[in-house]
């Protein structure tokens, strides 16, 4: 192994400037993550930044492998590039009523 290694960089430690709920999303300037626990407000923890999670999502269908942007004002994932950030693609395919969607977090389809 290399000397200068070190970490497989699937999960990072992030510092909450407020308290983050396990499961919640993680924006990192450009890089998204999912809270490995709870993380309290000025504490350090664990943020998982590949995989693939299941996120609320905002009205209207998501193909499988579209670009998908967390709208932070709305708390949810959207095919809204404008004024969002892009955070993976769908995994999968979900209709217009679905409230979740499956996301490849970090992964752009180009």
């Amino acid at each position: 192994m290399a000397k200068n290694y070190v970490a497989d960089g699937n999960v990072l430690k992030y510092t909450a400037g407020a308290n983050i709920a396990s499961g919640a999303l993680v924006l990192m300037n450009t890089i998204a993550g999912v809270a490995v626990t709870d993380i309290a407000n000025g504490e350090s923890g664990s943020v998982q930044i590949s995989g693939i999670f299941t996120l609320a999502k905002a009205s209207g269908a998501i193909n499988q492998g579209a670009k998908v942007y967390w709208d932070a004002t709305n708390s949810n994932v959207t095919t809204t590039a404008s004024g969002n950030t892009l955070i993976g693609v769908a995994a999968t395919g979900v209709i217009s009523g679905a409230t979740t969607v499956d996301i490849l977090l970090n992964v752009s389809n180009g």
